[in-house]
């Protein structure tokens, strides 16, 4: 696909990494041009120095032949006005708006091809806080993601020693456990992908990946990690966007504390949480104020600053001074990876949880949903199969009949509508049914082409 891109900002940067990997092609707009050369320099992409809401340099990144326009510049105001322009002007099929203000909602006429004329909405925020609720709710996993209106999950946790699975096979977890609904789709160990068969033993440390009814996760994850303790305090370092976000999510689910330096963004939280939210001025890293605070009776402790180095920082210290898990929001993809799993339990990068928002609109085929994992390495894509045995490479076909690329599985089938639907775990000879929603683990993203067509019908198909 040819893809413009508005900003090469930190999300926009992210952006045009993920989807380069992808052999696609990529122009992006910045008025930086020192920024714009480090980016041509480490990507294969292509640079236009300039205002993205002007038309000729629209024109000049080639927008009369673009199949997708994505604006992720700083400002809400120039990413609705360059879709409008895009649209407007070089008839651009699709178009994507980074927009942070709640004002505006997709699906919204004042979004749509009479107004601005923006397709999908992006908010990274608004999924930093999104992510970080489902790794509350469920406080063992490294990553929850959802398929098919959240009936079926996909589940990724570290085993640890004491846990039911932990030294058995994954044929006896399945034994252990016959009514949750759940297979293991992948399994590393020591950031190296382990064949995840029956005959495969579970050590303490190892990454496992589960899809699982939604229905039966818990039941799963304890038998993982033999663990189940609620997340009942929550202490947050940094009252910005996402940190008041978060806040205003948990108001009656967890005592809360928020410590933030700027006086007056004190204030301004104070007054938009309930009293019962405690709102500290201060540093994050000051160990005096962690200790009074009381820090170590803490379930869980998040660092979202605004400033990579702070947030690292205050979150070891907090592992250190006794808080029972920590988080850190880390923009920098290189301190991400190198940070998530050490001292601190997980690391957040906004633009690796957008990066799958993106994804469901660029796949080929009928694809629903796409998440990304691994920090981009991997994907889980959840399509839905179309048309008859005559028209679809799906339809009508064994489990054992479809031709997978290596290393892809098929971890779940949902079939059915609303509460009625069935998560079912597919065997060899499992027939996929028109309408099947199926869930695909894909453990390296060159893969992800051959698994699309799979969900493409053929032309003599007309549903």
């Amino acid at each position: 696909m040819n893809i413009i891109i508005l900003g090469a900002g930190r999300v926009g940067e992210s952006v045009a990494e993920s989807l380069v990997s992808e052999q696609n092609d990529i122009t992006v707009i910045d008025q930086d041009p020192v920024r714009l050369r480090l980016l041509e320099d480490r990507l294969d992409l292509r640079g236009v120095v300039g205002n993205g809401i002007q038309p000729s340099v629209l024109r000049e990144a080639g927008a009369q032949d673009a199949d997708m326009l994505i604006a992720c510049a700083a400002a809400d105001e120039s990413n609705l006005v360059v879709c409008k322009v895009a649209h407007d002007i070089f008839n651009v099929p699709s178009t994507i708006a980074r927009l942070r203000s709640p004002e505006f909602q997709e699906g919204e006429a004042l979004l749509g091809k009479g107004g601005f004329a923006v397709d999908h909405v992006i908010c990274p925020e608004e999924s930093v806080t999104r992510y970080i609720h489902q790794l509350i709710s469920f406080p063992e996993a490294l990553q929850v993601v959802e398929f098919s209106q959240k009936r079926a999950c996909l589940i990724v946790v570290r085993a640890a020693a004491g846990g039911t699975l932990v030294g058995r096979t994954i044929g006896e977890f399945r034994d252990l456990m016959p009514h949750a609904e759940m297979r293991v789709v992948a399994l590393y160990r020591l950031d190296t992908e382990m064949e995840a068969n029956s005959n495969t033993r579970v050590l303490p440390g190892d990454e496992v990946f589960v899809l699982a009814d939604t229905r039966k996760i818990r039941q799963v994850l304890a038998g993982i990690h033999n663990i189940d303790k609620p997340v009942q305090r929550v202490m947050i370092a940094g009252g910005g966007k996402v940190g008041l976000r978060l806040a205003r999510s948990l108001v009656g689910q967890c005592v809360v504390k928020i410590i933030e330096r700027d006086k007056k963004r004190c204030e301004y939280l104070a007054s938009q949480l309930p009293s019962s939210m405690l709102v500290l001025q201060g540093d994050g890293a000051d160990e005096d104020l962690l200790l009074e605070e009381n820090v170590g009776e803490m379930d869980l402790f998040i660092a979202l600053t605004s400033d990579d180095e702070d947030n690292i920082m205050s979150a070891m210290l907090a592992k250190r001074l006794g808080a029972g898990r920590v988080m850190s929001l880390i923009n920098r993809r290189a301190y991400a990876d190198m940070m998530q799993g050490s001292t601190i339990d997980i690391a957040i990068s906004p633009a690796q949880t957008v990066i799958g928002e993106l994804l469901a609109h660029l796949r080929r085929g009928d694809v629903a949903a796409v998440h990304s994992l691994r920090r981009g390495a991997a994907e889980a894509l959840e399509g839905i199969a179309r048309g008859d045995r005559k028209t679809s490479k799906l339809v009508g076909r064994k489990v054992e009949e479809i031709k997978l690329p290596k290393g892809a599985i098929i971890g779940a089938v949902v079939r059915g509508k609303g509460a009625r639907a069935d998560v079912l775990m597919p065997h060899h000879d499992t027939l996929i049914e028109t309408d099947d929603h199926i869930i695909i683990f894909i453990p390296n993203k060159r893969l992800v082409r051959e698994v699309e067509k799979l969900f493409q019908v053929s032309a003599t198909f007309f549903g």
